[in-house]
């Protein structure tokens, strides 16, 4: 019989597009990070790039967000990142790339807070969205040299951190999306990881999610071991907290049925079966709200599903610790809110596609602009999110 062994609380909040850049969260369309990176080559070159790069890395997440987040009680951060931010070349790694997850381990050494580390990009893509920083295809499932450069990024990043001792583990792989293919496809995947991984650290958190962006868990069963945790996403209903419908509110008649707290718990009760059935950890490595205001019921659907959680001892991180104030999909904890030229929402170009356009000229102002002291704490999606994080035994 296998043992919930860890008992200290991983509740905390995630690092949207620090290491991984997502068009929404920094006010613009979706697209893939690569192709954003590529029209910027062309136009200021390779060496203006890393200069970019760098100086997005170094200022958009700083120590002080680490306090922020200590502050707020939160216990973990995950990391979503893309494996291009390490690999110079196949198989080939970069050690400037690798000096951003130092600084986080440093930070998260000093503020007590636990890391996960989270494949949100692998190479080939996972899935056919702009967060793998995919073309439009999941190459990974069909593409073998593409799972040998995943397997081998990872021996790399473990050898590197093993011992950090505010490593809470890896996520593995962000929301496969296989389509019709086998199942057998992401467990093979896995297992083979796993085994990898299992040679050089054996006392580290492995998480796994299943497809369907980690919704669908039941033939992950037989993969799970002690160290070994299973992670979900969990935005339902979809169309109230992403606001791709307007004017849902919570509790209501949502997507054709009555959302409430005993709603929420019969959507997550499945995940608390599986959870009982194979005596495993379960981790929400994702969820979030679109903020219109509070108008809408956001802060009750957010302290009712944590409620939930919290009563099937779900640990959780939240999505996302700061984003630009969007008319859809989840943002932050912090917000941009005004029209910054950097945002530029009266345009056709936005956001990433602002940074191209004006970084010949305004770099010096794009970079300040990056800071978190711009963005506005969103109060009442802080204060829930503390009280639970704080009632944690």
């Amino acid at each position: 019989m296998l043992t919930k062994r860890r008992t200290n609380c991983l509740k905390g909040v995630n690092l949207g597009s620090w290491l991984l850049m997502e068009g929404y969260i920094l006010g613009g369309k979706n697209i893939a990070e690569s192709q954003f990176k590529e029209a910027f080559e062309k136009k200021y070159g390779f060496k203006e790039l890393r200069n970019f790069e760098n100086k997005f890395r170094s200022f958009y997440i700083q120590e002080s967000d680490f306090k922020n987040i200590a502050d707020l009680g939160a216990k973990v951060v995950r990391v979503p990142f893309n494996y291009r931010l390490l690999e110079k070349k196949a198989y080939q790694y970069d050690e400037k790339g690798f000096v951003y997850l130092d600084n986080l381990f440093h930070w998260a050494n000093k503020y007590r807070i636990f890391v996960i580390l989270d494949l949100h990009a692998a190479p080939g893509s996972q899935n056919c969205d702009w967060h793998s920083d995919s073309s439009g295809k999941a190459f990974l499932w069909s593409d073998k040299e593409s799972r040998m450069r995943t397997y081998c990024l990872w021996e790399a990043i473990v050898s590197r951190y093993k011992d950090q001792p505010y490593l809470a583990g890896y996520d593995l792989l962000n929301e496969p999306v296989i389509g019709s293919k086998s199942t057998d496809c992401v467990k093979n995947f896995y297992k083979q990881l796993i085994k990898r991984i299992r040679k050089i650290d054996s006392k580290n958190i492995i998480f796994l999610e299943g497809d369907i962006w980690a919704q669908r868990i039941e033939y992950l069963a037989d993969l799970i071991d002690d160290k070994i945790e299973i992670s979900v996403h969990t935005y339902r209903p979809l169309d109230y907290s992403f606001n791709f419908s307007r004017f849902f509110s919570y509790p209501g008649m949502i997507e054709g049925e009555l959302w409430d707290k005993d709603r929420i718990y019969k959507y997550l009760e499945p995940y608390y079966n599986f959870s009982a059935r194979n005596n495993v950890r379960i981790f929400v490595g994702e969820f979030g709200i679109n903020w219109r205001g509070g108008y809408f019921g956001e802060t009750k659907w957010l302290d009712d599903l944590l409620t939930v959680f919290d009563e099937f001892d779900f640990d959780y991180s939240y999505w996302t610790y700061k984003a630009v104030s969007h008319y859809a999909f989840p943002d932050g904890l912090y917000q941009f809110l005004e029209n910054s030229p950097y945002i530029a929402r009266d345009q056709n170009a936005s956001g990433l596609e602002t940074y191209l356009k004006l970084w010949g000229k305004e770099k010096s102002e794009i970079v300040d602009f990056w800071k978190t002291d711009n963005y506005h704490p969103n109060r009442e999606i802080i204060e829930t999110l503390r009280k639970h994080f704080l009632s944690s035994k």
